[in-house]
């Protein structure tokens, strides 16, 4: 069985922390969560719930 690269699983963790930093940094000069990806996710959360309370008192 082969031995698990120790060093090649910490440069990759090293990377991803890098990764998200840069992705943190750059969310930050762009103004946070205004960014197309986390507009769109909450929008629909918000009124999905709205969606389902209209139709019932149409009905009665």
């Amino acid at each position: 069985m082969a031995t698990p690269n120790y060093g090649y699983e910490k440069r990759q963790r090293e990377l991803a922390k890098k990764r998200k930093a840069e992705e943190k940094k750059q969310k930050k000069l762009h103004g946070g969560p205004s960014g197309p990806g986390d507009a769109g996710s909450h929008e629909p959360a918000a009124e999905s719930p709205a969606a389902p309370e209209a139709p019932p008192p149409a009905a009665s």
